[in-house]
């Protein structure tokens, strides 16, 4: 079985030394025969190492899946959801150490070899690992970046969507009440342009109606002022002549029918000026009807604005939402390089692993070879050390005698001094009494 794959069967004292490196102690017993709760902790505390998932965070997603459940006793199936979920995590992990045929009947009714072998596995995959803790680092933060900005992008999605709903409910809302104010719009356009042409008509009468009145007013001044010189040449003519009955009863009876046809002429003007007041009164009505035309037109304007403005900002919304669908796009690509490269980053790992193995091999040759040399080293060190007592014995022999030859020689050449001294100093004094009898002068130097 292990000689399909690049990565060897470790041996069961390697295997305890590795484990106990993470803090797991376990004993020969076990990895002899291995149990079903043995195995699967093992396996767990192996997958903790390298994703960082354990029992603990997989309970808020098994209680989601309880919940999700239509049963009345949902606790029913915890127990099946949660080996599940760790075996699906624990085959996702057994595929990246290159075990491809990994199942559950591994944590149910495992076997030693099988068992060694799976360790074997992870544990030179969660070794690998922690030599790329730098490279897999980088990649699960651009992985998370990834999820996040996917996450946000879905959010926005959904909010732009709701926003499209709502806006499309509304459009479709105010569609009939838009139809109507268009008839109503189109309706009063009509009217408006008819009470234009009245107003129009009216306007031209009622100019003609104040030139004829000013014409009326000007003439009844004249009158007016020629009565006023008429009754003042009147009024001389009878302080000049003597009042003569006849006359004056003509001129009454002149003056009565004149005053009849000036009363008729003010009655006539009169009721030209009351139908004058009626039409002007007329005209402000209607000038009230145009202008309350007017503001209507311009409130169905300003709602027609509103329609455009809401019609403008939907074709926004539907830009914005096309734009999304191109982000969403990229992402989606942006999420596809990834995992390509998250699939050239597993084939580098497979090559450094290869890589690793074969330095280790190497490496495991090299501590043969040292462990032989050190053996013969430790061989030669063992005739070396006898060697060197043997030497010091010796040493210690020569340095014995060199010390008793050299208290020998000192007390000979302290002897051969004594006798130097008495000897020279006998010399001197048989030359200071040589020179004495020979009358020489000699210095003791």
């Amino acid at each position: 079985m292990s000689g399909q794959y690049w990565f060897p069967n470790m041996p069961i004292p390697e295997i305890m030394t590795a484990l106990s490196e993470w803090g797991l102690n376990v004993s020969n017993e076990q990895l002899v025969r291995p149990s079903s709760d043995f195995v699967t902790g093992v396996y767990n505390a192996c997958l903790e190492q390298v994703t960082s998932i354990s029992p603990n965070m997989l309970h808020k997603p098994i209680q989601r899946a309880l919940a999700s459940i239509d049963d009345a006793n949902p606790d029913l199936y915890n127990n099946a959801i949660s080996h599940n979920i760790m075996l699906y995590h624990l085959t996702r992990f057994a595929t990246s150490a290159r075990i491809m045929d990994f199942s559950s009947r591994d944590l149910s009714a495992p076997e030693p070899e099988r068992t060694r072998f799976i360790l074997s596995a992870f544990i030179n995959f969660v070794k690998f690992a922690e030599q790329c803790t730098t490279f897999i680092s980088n990649v699960r933060e651009k992985s998370a970046q990834v999820i996040e900005e996917r996450e946000q992008v879905i959010q926005e999605l959904s909010e732009v969507q709701h926003n499209l709903a709502v806006l499309k409910a509304q459009r479709a809302k105010d569609e009939p009440k838009c139809e109507q104010l268009k008839e109503e719009n189109a309706a009063m356009t009509t009217q408006l342009l008819a009470a234009k042409d009245v107003h129009t008509g009216l306007t031209k009468e009622i100019e003609s109606l104040k030139i004829e009145r000013a014409h009326l007013q000007a003439r009844n001044e004249t009158i007016n002022s020629e009565s006023a010189l008429l009754m003042d040449n009147n009024s001389r003519t009878r302080s000049r002549i003597v009042q003569s009955p006849e006359r004056i009863k003509r001129n009454i009876m002149t003056m009565g029918t004149t005053a009849i046809e000036d009363k008729k002429a003010v009655a006539l003007h009169e009721a030209k000026a009351r139908d004058l007041q009626a039409k002007i009164s007329a005209l402000v009505n209607i000038e009230k009807d145009v202008r309350s035309c007017i503001e209507q037109l311009q409130t169905t304007e300003k709602e027609v604005q509103l329609l455009e403005g809401s019609q403008k900002e939907l074709a926004e919304l539907k830009d914005s939402l096309e734009y999304k669908k191109v982000e969403r796009g990229e992402l989606q690509k942006k999420t596809e390089r990834v995992h390509k490269q998250l699939g050239n980053a597993q084939e580098k790992l497979e090559r450094a692993q290869r890589h690793a193995e074969e330095k280790r091999q190497a490496s495991q040759q090299t501590v043969e070879r040292l462990q032989r040399d050190y053996e013969k080293m430790d061989v030669e060190r063992r005739e070396n050390d006898k060697q060197v007592e043997e030497l010091r014995m010796e040493a210690s022999d020569i340095e014995t005698k060199m010390a008793e030859h050299l208290k020998k020689s000192e007390a000979e050449l302290n002897e051969l001094l004594t006798e130097y001294w008495k000897l020279r100093h006998e010399t001197e004094v048989y030359m200071e009494t040589l020179a004495n009898k020979l009358n020489m002068n000699v210095s003791s130097d």
